[in-house]
């Protein structure tokens, strides 16, 4: 006999239907590690074709209540939603195009995206427990460190965490990626982790700290709760659903270096730099394979400061000896509130009597009076002025010149590191110079290769800092530093330099180091 639903009972019965959830559980092997992995924030990625975006789906679908899942670029999230839809539902049930959200089982899912730094804004106080990236490294760091601050749940016994899944950079920048986890993908870290080994880190004055373990500590009255982190690898050969189509033989036939980053998951593999990047990648490489920590010799030559402008910049101090830079003194914008006390700092840090090359756009004015009323031979740079630059032209062609003196800075230590110019040279050259050698730290080599350059009808211009800045979501203070302290300024009683920056006007008379 045949019984027919009532009108409530259909009703009812969509409702149940709507809230199906799909019998969907990770696959064996790395998939598994990452899905039960116990890190409040995680990192699966390396090889393509390792599943990854399906963890941010199934995890989202089986182990959240709110969940938001993150492309750079909204046409990006298509793949991601018809992926959702058609092949783990096999419907658009509980699905709102509008809204980019999907409803199922009391859970709901949101997509989002942030194309361009700011957009991330968009986002401020809505909380989930679930925060995931799908291709973390096509974002910026300031980007990703806004958007996990809302990691959080009101739902007692959800627990919350942030996933995020990719390939290697293969731009640079998304080098921070490698920072951000250096225990798994720096080779250079001093105490490397093993895949899915979970390490401890805490914010502590703007500056995250590897801690030793999850106890919470206090810090100046505030009680700081340290988080977790990992790594664990994804691999092709652990999805036999892509090894049965003959994916991997596409991968084997990619050329290097996107070869060894798309197969292997090789973070140390090249990436690719911008046309106009100023300084190579592989010069900043090769002078920090020629650093030492006893390369410092003689008395130190010359000192730069950038001084931080607020917000999560740093006060960097770099100092060298000759070619050889020590690892830089960085203060949070926290310790380094006026000018005094920076001046302090500095004089703490320089030796010898060196110059201090400061710059004094902004905040770096007070620092710079400090330094002079207390006798200390203090050079302020103004970078981007363009008097007194007649004269001043590139080394290789003799013909090219400078729209200000930032390009200038830039350009001459871009000079410094070229190979093939400083090889081309006799010792007993007036230009020869020892090799530069600089500490290996990832910061300072992202920050040396994100300026890029153009040719103007003025001559050689080298991206503003403020640009740099809006490109990357991140200032380059470390760089700036560096460049700055490759100024050479002869030896000076301290008396002969201005105290009054404002009516002291670069003068040239300083040469690369």
């Amino acid at each position: 006999m045949i019984s027919y639903l009532t009108p409530q009972t259909k009703i009812e019965l969509h409702q149940v239907l709507d809230d199906i959830v799909p019998d969907w559980g990770p696959l064996p092997g790395q998939q598994s590690l990452a899905y039960e992995s116990a890190a409040d924030i995680l990192y699966y990625g390396g090889a393509a074709g390792g599943a990854k975006s399906d963890l941010l789906l199934g995890l989202g679908l089986t182990k959240h209540t709110l969940s938001v899942i993150y492309r750079r670029e909204s046409t990006q999230l298509e793949g991601l939603t018809q992926r959702l839809i058609y092949d783990m539902l096999n419907s658009k049930k509980g699905w709102n195009d509008t809204k980019h959200t999907l409803r199922r089982g009391g859970r709901l899912i949101q997509f989002g995206s942030c194309k361009d730094a700011g957009d991330e804004i968009a986002y401020q106080g809505r909380p989930y427990d679930l925060v995931g990236f799908d291709e973390i490294t096509h974002f910026l760091y300031s980007q990703f460190r806004f958007l996990i601050g809302w990691n959080r749940t009101t739902k007692p016994g959800q627990r919350c965490r942030v996933v995020c899944t990719g390939n290697p950079p293969t731009a640079a920048e998304g080098r921070w990626v490698i920072e951000f986890w250096a225990p798994w993908l720096d080779p250079q870290h001093p105490n490397p982790a093993a895949p899915g080994e979970l390490r401890w880190f805490s914010t502590i004055d703007g500056k995250d700290q590897e801690v030793e373990d999850s106890t919470p500590f206090d810090h100046n009255g505030e009680l700081i709760t340290p988080k977790s982190r990992t790594f664990i690898p994804s691999k092709v050969t652990d999805n036999p659903f892509l090894m049965a189509t003959g994916y991997m033989s596409q991968l084997q036939a990619l050329p290097e270096p996107l070869r060894s980053q798309m197969l292997r998951g090789d973070f140390q593999a090249g990436v690719s730099d911008d046309v106009w990047q100023i300084i190579p990648t592989s010069w900043v490489e090769e002078a920090m394979k020629r650093w030492t920590p006893d390369g410092k010799k003689g008395y130190m030559t010359s000192a730069g400061v950038d001084v931080a402008r607020g917000g999560s910049a740093n006060t960097v101090i770099a100092t060298r000896y000759g070619t050889w830079y020590p690892e830089l003194k960085k203060f949070p914008g926290s310790e380094t509130p006026n000018g005094a006390i920076t001046a302090g700092l500095i004089i703490s840090v320089v030796q010898d009597g060196a110059p201090v090359h400061i710059d004094v756009i902004g905040v770096g004015g007070s620092p710079y009076d400090h330094l002079v009323s207390n006798n200390v031979q203090a050079i302020p740079i103004n970078s981007a002025s363009n008097e007194n630059l007649e004269g001043q032209k590139d080394k290789a062609s003799g013909r090219l010149s400078f729209r200000n003196w930032r390009s200038l800075m830039w350009w001459r230590f871009r000079e410094a590191l070229d190979p093939l110019f400083n090889a081309n040279l006799d010792p007993r050259h007036k230009d020869y110079q020892p090799p530069v050698a600089l500490p290996p730290d990832p910061k300072l080599k992202a920050d040396l290769c994100a300026p890029r350059w153009k040719l103007t009808s003025s001559g050689i211009l080298v991206e503003p800092k403020v640009d740099i800045e809006k490109r990357l979501g991140r200032s380059v203070d470390d760089g700036d530093a560096v460049i700055m302290a490759w100024i050479d300024t002869p030896k000076v009683a301290p008396k002969h330099v201005g105290s009054n920056w404002r009516a002291h006007k670069p003068k040239g008379s300083w040469r690369s180091g």
